[in-house]
């Protein structure tokens, strides 16, 4: 079963496919949005390039790691994109998702919240993914997202 694991940013996502079934790590990659795109095109790329993933790699679950609700700066861009990539899911033929922070996002994973900043920051090796040293803080939360998603 793959999985789908996605973190916004202002200007791009980031997205982990997994293969739950194999414990192996299939693609890691961030979506850049075009700068000349205006908000509502944007909005619609991100979109359609989330269902593109979820038919290419045929994801049957998937995870969204949201922004935590005590953040000290909230990117209103950033939101925008997640509620967009929470209505692709929603959309979708998905056999179920989940939108987390951090503690559920762990709670799922099965890891306690500090050790998933741990993760998330390199201080810790995820030991089932090879390249974990190489991912960016993104994408490393992107493939624990898409790890946590097999457990939905």
């Amino acid at each position: 079963m793959n999985t789908l694991g996605i973190r916004a940013k202002p200007n791009a996502i980031t997205i982990a496919v997994y293969d739950a079934d194999n414990s192996q790590l299939l693609n890691v990659e961030d979506i850049k949005i075009p700068n000349a795109l205006s908000v509502p095109e944007s909005l619609k790329y991100v979109r359609n390039n989330v269902l593109d993933v979820l038919r290419e790699y045929s994801i049957r679950r998937a995870a969204l790691r949201i922004i935590e609700s005590n953040s000290q700066t909230i990117a209103i861009h950033r939101v925008e994109i997640e509620g967009v990539v929470q209505e692709a899911f929603a959309s979708s033929m998905l056999e179920s998702y989940f939108c987390g922070q951090i503690s559920s996002l762990s709670a799922r994973l099965g890891i306690e919240r500090k050790k998933f900043k741990k993760y998330v920051d390199g201080e810790l090796i995820f030991d089932t993914i090879e390249e974990w040293a190489e991912l960016t803080k993104e994408q490393r939360e992107a493939v624990l997202a898409a790890i946590g998603a097999s457990n939905v």
